[in-house]
């Protein structure tokens, strides 16, 4: 199959051609999410943050935000600002338009208030639109692709049939030259001597170990044990007893590719094939990571049945649980409950979700795309001041 997609000025291929309003700050939510709702063809992100926050947390919000503006499958950007946040709006759009795409900002203490700002952001975006519908999608190659692996409300055929079909996806798009990213750090604890095996070097190895280990010592700093506080109790309810079995499930999602390396929340893998992120366990706030470091579409198992997305990369549902799937229909893509049952085999499933994926970078929406669902959420690090 031809896979189409928009090339981009920085020569990364999106599979979508969102134009995205951002705002710089939590103060400028309502104008940034009103302007979007006025102007068919855009989509919004707004969030918490942007003021009140020191050093590495800081950087890692600005991150994010500039993570999300540069991802491929981003058009054009609407930046809004309030005008006196700490997260200067003018250092966002820098931060996205270096990657050669269209970037405006929008300050509403500049503007006079609300109802002007309002006014002149419906005509920006308005504009930007008329362009981004200009763009043609173009023949492309598999190993431009960068595939997210996420998993939540996992239950016991998670690691059995959802989760292992992924990994076959996975290795598969690696094998072509693309690009995969596990995340989801504490849902290693347990297996990480696993993981630490496929590094491609021993220094690759010493850092999956490094990030579990802060992990742990970041919730014990808060008097929490991590060890203590998984599985969850949605988790046991579908039959996880164990952290490790939990978490021995989460890494077959990467299939059985060398890891090529460890980056941090949000930031690019550095090369194709394997990478871990570290991020939270938190769905919304991984998936959040690792579109901001530059995946178009995400494969998400889910065992209990969970309908986020994201407001910018399509997110294809499976679950390995037949009756969720009976269940939740309208949110799950893919039933892989078939290996549970014992109708397919895993690369059976896994060919099939190769299939689903491959019509969805051409332009086939996803159930949460169809359904809205555009959940976005940045993970924080330390207080606000």
């Amino acid at each position: 199959m031809t896979l189409w997609g928009y090339i981009r000025p920085d020569g990364s291929v999106g599979i979508r051609n969102h134009v995205l309003v951002i705002s710089s700050v939590v103060c400028a939510n309502e104008v940034t999410s009103s302007i979007s709702n006025s102007v068919p063809g855009t989509v919004y992100v707004v969030h918490n943050e942007g003021c009140g926050q020191l050093g590495i947390d800081y950087e890692q919000t600005l991150r994010t935000l500039i993570g999300f503006g540069r991802n491929p499958n981003v058009a054009s950007v609407l930046v809004i600002g309030l005008g006196c946040e700490k997260l200067d709006p003018r250092v966002l759009a820098d931060g996205i338009s270096s990657s050669g795409k269209r970037v405006e900002v929008l300050v509403i203490q500049e503007e006079g208030g609300t109802i002007k700002a309002k006014e002149k952001g419906i005509k920006i975006a308005e504009e930007l639109v008329s362009e981004a519908y200009k763009m043609k999608r173009e023949p492309i190659d598999l190993s431009s692709i960068v595939l997210a692996l996420e998993c939540g409300g996992s239950d016991a055929t998670s690691g059995i049939a959802a989760n292992p079909a992924m990994g076959f996806v996975s290795d598969y798009v690696v094998k072509a030259g693309g690009t995969s990213i596990l995340s989801e750090t504490p849902e290693f604890i347990g297996a990480e001597h696993i993981l630490a095996k496929r590094a491609i070097s021993e220094e690759v190895a010493r850092k999956v170990f490094e990030i579990v280990e802060r992990a742990e010592k970041s919730a014990l700093a808060m008097g929490v044990d991590l060890r203590g506080t998984q599985p969850t109790r949605g988790n046991i309810e579908g039959g996880i007893t164990t952290i490790e079995e939990k978490s021995l499930g989460c890494i077959y999602k990467a299939g059985k590719s060398p890891i090529q390396g460890v980056v941090e929340y949000a930031e690019p893998p550095k090369g194709k094939g394997l990478w871990i992120m570290d991020t939270p366990g938190h769905d919304v706030q991984s998936i959040t990571g690792m579109v901001a470091g530059g995946a178009q579409v995400v494969l998400f198992s889910t065992g209990r049945g969970t309908p986020v997305g994201c407001p910018i990369a399509p997110v294809i549902k499976i679950t390995g649980n037949p009756m969720t799937y009976e269940k939740m229909r309208d949110n799950i893509d893919i039933n892989a409950g078939t290996i549970i049952l014992g109708l397919e085999t895993i690369e059976d499933v896994g060919l099939r979700i190769l299939e689903e994926l491959f019509l969805v970078i051409n332009g086939k929406m996803t159930k949460a795309e169809a359904l809205g669902h555009r959940e976005f959420a940045i993970t924080r690090i330390g207080p606000t001041m």
